[in-house]
């Protein structure tokens, strides 16, 4: 009778690792056809034609998820004297992004003109590329990056920023009402080389199929073990 039971305990817990692992494996499967999903309607949105960007009155009921890559042109007057650096990590090195708040007729946004590496952090070495008349901008809507980066918080009082928090930036700023959002401007070049605008990472990881073979074959392994056992 013990062993009946030892056995049936162990088919049991077979079973059950089979079905928990099948049903792992194909919300891998789902989550792979959203990625995937996902992945067109990104690429379908950087490579589109530049329209206008939200107005004010839909600020409040923007999410990321709606407008996020998505190409924008807007036209305005860059704030210089309110711009935020914030610690990058690029293709191009270690240095910063330049985010400058941009009035437009619509209200201010934050444009991320690009990066610069450490030794043009200074205004002084860029100030060709500080514009005093009126810009037009093209570049990717992106959402706001809150707290800061890994095991580093933003410290606003500092003005020391490793994330584009745009709410915190716009308080510290003293910006008032700003857009929910950041544009990331494209490679159009900047007069004296710097900020590189352009430098939008637009990757996805996509390891699905190999986590659902995963799964699928530790819920065989489990099944035929229940076999197995049954068969004794």
């Amino acid at each position: 009778m013990k062993r009946l039971a030892k056995e049936r305990g162990v088919v049991a817990l077979a079973l059950f690792g089979a079905g928990l692992f099948a049903a792992l494996g194909i919300w891998q499967v789902e989550r792979r056809a959203w990625k995937h999903d996902l992945i067109s309607r990104v690429e379908a949105r950087i490579h589109a034609p530049a329209e206008a960007p939200p107005l004010e009155t839909e600020w409040p009921g923007l999410k990321p998820s709606a407008f996020e890559y998505r190409k924008v042109r807007l036209s305005g007057m860059f704030l210089h004297d309110r711009e935020a650096l914030v610690q990058a990590l690029t293709e191009r090195g270690a240095g910063f992004w330049v985010l400058t708040p941009l009035r437009t007729s619509e209200g201010i946004v934050l444009v991320n003109r690009g990066f610069v590496p450490g030794e043009h952090r200074a205004v002084a070495s860029r100030r060709e590329g500080r514009s005093t008349s009126p810009v037009t901008v093209t570049g990717l809507m992106r959402a706001s990056e809150p707290g800061g980066g890994f095991l580093r918080a933003n410290d606003p009082a500092a003005d020391r920023w490793y994330s584009r928090d745009v709410a915190a930036i716009a308080r510290a700023k003293r910006l008032g009402p700003v857009a929910p959002f950041f544009v990331d401007a494209d490679a159009a070049p900047n007069p004296g080389g710097y900020p590189l605008g352009g430098l939008t990472v637009v990757r996805f990881a996509d390891n699905h199929l190999v986590y659902a073979l995963t799964w699928f074959a530790l819920a065989a392994l489990c099944a035929g073990a229940a076999i197995v056992a049954l068969r004794r």
